[in-house]
């Protein structure tokens, strides 16, 4: 075995590359962590959530969320509410700025994407999303079962 075909090592450096990439612009143009635009996506696709449904959906840890969160409502971004059937917990809501930052930052996010992958074909595109969906998912299965 060699690190450069080392599979996890391959996916974390092509992960480290592209959020470097990404985080420099989004945080010199939009003042944005890549978790705090994360959650902002999350939030605008899935709606109201709590933060322990957010760390499943994000990939992210409990702490990462949370200062994402933090950092967001400081800047009015999302709000709290509380959870209807649990008192220890509450939903964050995205507000009408955080509407407004989403619909500025959307366009630029998508260019990235635009530029990473211009050196694939449609279908390139499509098989590489749809392994590592299968990646992921493989290392969850493995992860509960432990």
């Amino acid at each position: 075995m060699t690190l450069d075909e080392y599979t996890p090592y391959r996916l974390a450096v092509a992960s480290s590359a592209v959020s470097t990439l990404i985080s420099t612009a989004y945080d010199s143009l939009y003042g944005l962590k890549i978790p705090e635009w994360r959650l902002i996506m999350i939030l605008r696709e899935d709606g109201p959530s709590t933060q322990q449904a957010l760390v499943k959906r994000g990939g992210m840890d409990k702490v990462t969320i949370s200062r994402a969160a933090q950092a967001l409502a400081k800047r009015r971004l999302i709000t709290r509410a509380p959870h209807e059937h649990d008192g220890r917990s509450h939903h964050l809501i995205l507000t009408a700025e955080g509407e407004r930052l989403f619909a500025d930052v959307a366009p630029a996010a998508a260019e990235y994407e635009k530029v990473m992958l211009a050196d694939f074909t449609p279908d390139e595109v499509a098989t590489f999303k749809k392994l590592l969906r299968r990646v992921e998912e493989a290392a969850l299965k493995a992860q509960n079962n432990r």
